[in-house]
């Protein structure tokens, strides 16, 4: 295989047409063999899988290049999720304003070129892939959790934690699952997974989904403003599954896509 037919591949299984611009081939490559994958993949694991063989390094998160430069970028999308969810997609847009400018800023003044020019010195090919990953984990958590709580209107956040204890990156986590917002006998009403934004959305983005009727979201992460925040609004609860283990569920799925083409893949950086 080489980056393009990889590329090609994780897209399919994300439901994905295009790209998005926090994903990217910095090196491209032919004739890949063995991979090394990881959530963060920078210099020094490309020396080590140089030194190991590898004839691609494959991160999750960007370290580097435009996927880091234009990471904002790809906040934007989560107006689409909120329109699906009832949102109107002007209130979408004004929510979701604050945190594309923050993120912006803080991108702007990184050394940008930092780990894709050591990837280039050791003309080893290196990529990364963000929210398609974010989008397989997403659809995947969200999926058993449809199924499990189906037809179960009074489910509680203790069932909801009940499901999501049972995938096996969570299981063996560290850092596991945990309610931030609610408590373990608080109905759940509407479960919403919010995993593949590129960053948390901010207190303003829960907010709008509260009030368009979610009762409960599952996500990656929650700063500590935003929980306060959302405590203070008492509408709506929020577990925090966890960053490296969601993370690593969408990882795992295109490692083992990968390996279904013949490929070898070393996981590590942070794949449980």
């Amino acid at each position: 295989m080489n980056t393009e037919q990889i590329v090609d591949m994780v897209l399919r299984k994300a439901g994905l047409a295009d790209l998005p611009a926090d994903s990217g081939i910095l090196v491209p490559g032919e004739d890949i063999r063995k991979v090394f994958a990881g959530i963060d993949m920078a210099t020094p694991e490309l020396l080590l899988a140089r030194d190991m063989g590898a004839d691609l390094v494959l991160s999750h998160h960007p370290q580097t290049g435009a996927p880091e430069v234009f990471f904002h970028q790809v906040i934007e999308r989560q107006i689409d999720k909120m329109a699906e969810a009832g949102i109107p997609v002007n209130r979408a847009q004004k929510a979701l304003r604050q945190q594309v400018g923050k993120v912006e800023r803080a991108s702007h003044s990184e050394n940008y070129d930092r780990v894709a020019s050591a990837a280039r010195v050791l003309n080893l090919p290196y990529m990364n892939l963000h929210v398609p990953v974010d989008v397989i984990t997403e659809n995947f958590v969200q999926s058993k959790l449809d199924l499990a709580l189906a037809g179960k209107s009074r489910a509680t956040l203790q069932d909801v934690m009940n499901v999501l204890q049972e995938i096996p990156e969570y299981k063996r986590a560290l850092a596991k699952p945990v309610i931030r917002v609610g408590g373990e006998k608080d109905y759940a009403g509407r479960v919403l997974v919010l995993m593949a934004g590129g960053t948390n959305g901010g207190d303003q983005v829960f907010k709008a989904y509260f009030e368009a009727g979610v009762g409960t979201i599952v996500c990656m992460h929650l700063p500590e403003e935003v929980r306060k925040a959302v405590l203070e609004q008492n509408i709506g609860n929020v577990i925090v599954a966890g960053h490296m283990a969601s993370d690593s569920i969408g990882m795992n799925i295109v490692c083992s896509e990968l390996e279904g083409f013949g490929l070898e893949v070393v996981r590590m950086g942070g794949i449980i």
